[in-house]
């Protein structure tokens, strides 16, 4: 508990039992591991094309038994080293030799790189993260959407267009807006690539073909990235363009927006009394004030949100950018990458906080839509429109604009216009509860 007091970001801080999970993929220990992982990967199927025996050897175990312990003593080496990447290689050197295979050690990391490490490391670590946790996580608030949409989907609703009163709606299909939002956005980053760079000093695997030029190293390459399940980049500097992480980042930052437009809206749905929230024992709203409730919850999740959006708009423009073959400002940058992904999982824990304690207040929604009856006036001009009543608009524009029109004073202004009996009956039917249209 100490340790989270003295932490600087909340994130290791006040929030870290909230996404004290995540270190499995972006913390610095996350980082070095999935290093190994490629360093490791990378010399077995090196060592398959070069014909060296390996088969009895479990090499697997480098990384798939890789401790804290490892970590700590590969960061003991960057201390001499002052080169991260180089100390997993010397690391994993170490290792090999263990195994006896001391004769053929030098062939870790041959002909690489350091961002042919990184740029499949990091790569590797966002598919991973995408896939095992934060399309799942959105999938469960969507679920969530979906089924308040269909619990509320009869509910009639006042709309505030400018926030002024409108048409009415249905409370479940203005849920259903953004379901499908988010659904169009999931589908995108469910499909998107997520690239890689693996070719060497500036890409030309220029160290590799000048010691074996039969082999074809860019096929070699492919195969080796396609079996980690990333697409390479066939013409880079010695880094990675970023393109394929700009996208997911800028996608990442439409789905962070489409939930901030929610979380507002529903904010101001509690502010109308339109939803109440449920309480806990012992809970306090205001230091001041004892009545209180506080929609927090979506407050919380708004302002993480944003910090996720300003950081991710950050990584999106500047990871893209390097001066010619490669300056150092992507490898800081890319140390940041948890932090926006920790300040989404923050949000998507509040959100489903949020909406657990809603609870639906239909005589506030109905009382709304009874002191509303101006909002009719739309259909009733509409259906004198199509019997052909002359100026039907400017006659309810002086009726309703800039005053308070009840069902009386409506029912009243039907009764005075020269049409049908039937006409007026099918006017007088309509009510704000039930011009909800499909």
């Amino acid at each position: 508990m100490s340790q989270e007091l003295l932490a600087i970001s909340p994130i290791d801080g006040r929030y870290r039992q909230k996404v004290e999970y995540l270190s499995e993929y972006f913390s610095e220990f996350a980082l070095i591991k999935y290093r190994v992982y490629v360093e490791v990967q990378y010399f077995i199927e090196l060592s398959k094309v070069l014909n060296f025996e390996i088969d009895n050897i479990d090499l697997q175990s480098i990384y798939r038994d890789f401790s804290i312990e490892d970590a700590q003593l590969i960061k003991e080496i960057e201390k001499t080293t002052a080169h991260d990447v180089k100390a997993v290689e010397y690391f994993v050197k170490s290792k090999i030799e263990e195994l006896g295979l001391n004769s053929i050690k030098e062939f870790v990391h041959f002909g690489l790189t350091s961002q042919d490490i990184n740029n499949t490391a990091i790569p590797l670590i966002l598919k991973n993260w995408l896939h095992s946790e934060y399309l799942r996580e959105l999938q469960n608030i969507i679920s969530h959407l979906k089924k308040l949409a269909l619990d509320w989907k009869h509910i009639p609703m006042l709309s505030r267009t400018h926030g002024q009163p409108a048409s009415p709606t249905r409370l479940g299909k203005e849920i259903l807006v953004f379901v499908e939002r988010l659904e169009i956005q999931m589908q995108i980053l469910t499909d998107s690539e997520i690239r890689c760079k693996f070719g060497g000093a500036t890409g030309n695997f220029n160290a590799h073909y000048v010691a074996y030029p039969h082999i074809d190293w860019k096929i070699f390459a492919d195969k080796f990235t396609n079996k980690l399940e990333l697409k390479r980049s066939q013409y880079t500097t010695q880094i990675e363009h970023y393109d394929s992480l700009a996208a997911l980042f800028d996608n990442l930052k439409r789905i962070n927006t489409i939930l901030i437009d929610f979380s507002r809206d529903i904010w101001q749905y509690i502010s109308l009394e339109y939803f109440k929230q449920k309480t806990k024992a012992g809970e306090i709203g205001s230091s001041a004030m004892p009545h209180k409730v506080n929609p927090i919850d979506f407050e919380n999740a708004e302002g993480n949100l944003g910090i996720a959006n300003a950081i991710l708009t950050h990584l999106s423009e500047k990871l893209p950018i390097s001066r010619l073959q490669r300056d150092l400002t992507d490898s800081t940058v890319l140390r940041n990458i948890g932090v926006p992904m920790a300040h989404i999982h923050i949000s998507f824990s509040s959100i489903k906080s949020g909406l657990e304690k809603l609870i639906i207040n239909p005589d506030k929604i109905d009382q709304d839509l009874e002191d509303n009856w101006i909002v009719v006036s739309e259909a009733i001009q509409t259906i004198l429109r199509r019997e052909g009543y002359p100026l039907p608009y400017e006659a309810l524009k002086n009726l309703t604009r800039g005053h308070k029109v009840g069902q009386i004073e409506i029912h009243n202004f039907i009764d005075e216009l020269q049409i049908n009996d039937n006409i007026k009956n099918e006017l007088k039917n309509i009510k704000p509860q039930n011009y909800t249209g499909i």
